[in-house]
């Protein structure tokens, strides 16, 4: 049976837990602080700060929480190093970057970015802003964005609901999508350099690099210095810029889809996009949600419970 396990703390197993507040079971296996049942998946989280998804749909709810780390990525001092961990001195190379943004939101799209940042730009970027997108309010990523898009070569690519929800019903899992994408924008970003090579290409991690790699066979892939790194936006800035770049792109798009919708929409999973899809439905019917959401959150279940 397919199974993701996440490690938590006790706010975020809390904040689980109220998303699936209306889908609780009334036992409780040894250990566990509680259980909950979706179509396709049963949820668990346990004392020990483990939180088990068991299911066909396991990887697709686990993936609602994409900022915890897998309980495999484990909490070892020092992590494995392997041929595809970043060099030392990468921070000061010419890298192109990869991320995404949106795999964790109910409403909006998934956009992934691959920019080239040179070594001689490195100090430019700082001076621009360029940091970890989390510590950037959106007005700073907006104007930053802009900066970049004029400065470093890019490739963006934005995965719309319909199409990705056409994906997900066909059997594509959400880290097959990024695997695709990641890949389709390296390639991109590579072909804007005109011959010139990176020194190493850099990918925030989201899976470990021989799934990634399984997930691309058959397609053309760059194996030669590409590296794989959790918070790999403190690693090198062309993973920062990336990110900031796919952030923008992820604020325009939810932006009209709020002008669609004629409400502002929400980002993230919690109770108020429940109540936000609620109201979509009643405003547009239920087959809207099709083009505004990921249709196999669990959130669409929890959303048509607000309008019993």
């Amino acid at each position: 049976m397919p199974q993701s396990v996440l490690k938590a703390t006790s706010e975020d197993i809390k904040k689980i837990k109220s998303l699936y507040a209306h889908h609780l079971t009334d036992t409780l296996p040894p250990g566990a602080l509680f259980q909950a049942k979706v179509p396709g998946c049963m949820i668990t989280a346990y004392q020990s700060g483990k939180v088990l998804f068991q299911g066909q749909k396991a990887e697709a709810e686990a993936s609602q929480f994409s900022h915890l780390k897998a309980a495999d990525a484990k909490s070892k001092k020092t992590p494995a190093v392997t041929k595809y961990s970043p060099p030392s001195g990468i921070a000061s190379m010419s890298v192109i970057g990869s991320d995404e943004v949106g795999t964790g939101d109910y409403f909006g799209p998934i956009t992934v970015c691959a920019a080239y940042v040179d070594s001689s730009q490195l100090a430019l970027m700082k001076e621009l802003g360029v940091k970890d997108s989390k510590g950037l309010k959106d007005p700073q990523i907006i104007n930053i964005a802009k900066d970049l898009i004029k400065t470093i070569p890019f490739s963006l690519l934005v995965l719309r609901n319909e199409k990705y929800n056409t994906m997900q019903e066909k059997g594509m899992s959400q880290g097959k999508m990024k695997a695709l994408l990641h890949n389709q924008v390296i390639t991109s970003a590579l072909e804007k350099l005109d011959g010139k090579q990176p020194e190493a290409i850099l990918i925030d991690q989201f899976a470990e690099p021989g799934i990634y790699f399984n997930h691309l066979a058959g397609k053309k892939v760059i194996r030669e210095r590409t590296y794989f790194s959790t918070k790999a936006e403190g690693v090198h800035l062309s993973v920062a810029a990336a990110s900031i770049i796919a952030r923008y792109a992820f604020l325009i798009e939810m932006d009209q889809l709020s002008k669609a919708a004629g409400f502002d929409i929400p980002k993230g999973a919690g109770p108020h996009v429940d109540k936000a899809a609620a109201r979509l439905i009643k405003l547009h019917g239920e087959d809207a949600l099709r083009q505004f959401t990921k249709l196999h959150f669990a959130n669409t279940q929890k959303a048509k419970k607000w309008l019993q």
